[in-house]
């Protein structure tokens, strides 16, 4: 508990260090606003209502670019783990497909898709596609060999294997996979909201930019921390939720 209230205390030591620079270093607002400008913006758009529908569709996109990418991350990592032709064939297409900025994409997804939630789901599922077929592959190839004769020598079927030998082995890896396409989900659907979303955290930092208010870019960039922090958190429930049902 000792590192909770070191952190914590070391969050108020910069806030205090941030609003002291601000004011008695007569930084202007659209440069660096202080923290206490940050904070009244933040409460009013809390209050008034108006973050919260873009907080709401950031969450959605986040939420179903994230569910489509780690479920089709895992089913493909299965896949390629149980058929080992197919992964030496796919591999270098899948590599390939990966190193190709996702932010290059988006104006082709744009005019595949329009402006909007749809592009941006798109993707957020892209960039989260990876970590969970890569750790999925990883948990599943990485079995205790003593263990697999056992069950060859119990008779078990290849899918018995998976499924109760494979998958509850090699969960704690996939879900490690998971963390990390939480982080890049809210990334992807931020980066999204800035070239094609008509709402959304992302597409209301644009509209700031446009009016040249940095104090409400800043309350917004708390917000899509704080969000991120409560998706990651949840995240983590779930995995040792899920972990200490398989032991």
């Amino acid at each position: 508990m000792n590192h909770r209230y070191y952190s914590a205390g070391l969050f108020v030591l910069l806030l205090l260090g941030w609003e002291a620079f601000c004011r008695f270093g007569e930084i202007s607002e659209l440069i660096i606003p202080a923290p206490s400008a940050v904070s009244v913006v933040l409460w009013q758009g809390m209050v008034t209502g108006y973050l919260w529908p873009h907080i709401w569709a950031t969450s959605l996109e986040m939420t179903l670019g994230l569910a489509a990418g780690a479920v089709v991350g895992f089913a493909c990592g299965v896949i390629l783990a149980e058929a080992d032709f197919l992964k030496r064939l796919l591999w270098p297409y899948i590599i390939a497909s990966q190193v190709v900025p996702k932010l290059a994409l988006a104006p082709l997804f744009i005019v595949w898709f329009g402006f909007g939630m749809t592009s941006t789901i798109v993707i957020t599922a892209l960039i989260c596609f990876f970590p969970l077929l890569e750790n999925t592959l990883t948990g599943l190839d990485h079995i205790d060999p003593n263990k697999r004769e056992l069950f060859r020598m119990l008779g078990a079927t290849r899918t018995q294997t998976l499924l109760r030998l494979k998958i509850p082995t090699g969960l704690p890896v996939i879900l490690a996979g998971l963390r990390v396409a939480v982080v890049l989900a809210l990334v992807g659907a931020v980066v999204g909201e800035f070239i094609g979303g008509r709402e959304g955290l992302g597409a209301t930092v644009i509209a700031a930019q446009g009016m040249m208010d940095s104090t409400l870019m800043f309350a917004v960039f708390f917000v899509i921390t704080a969000l991120g922090i409560a998706f990651y958190q949840a995240t983590v429930f779930v995995e040792g939720w899920l972990l200490r049902r398989h032991k």
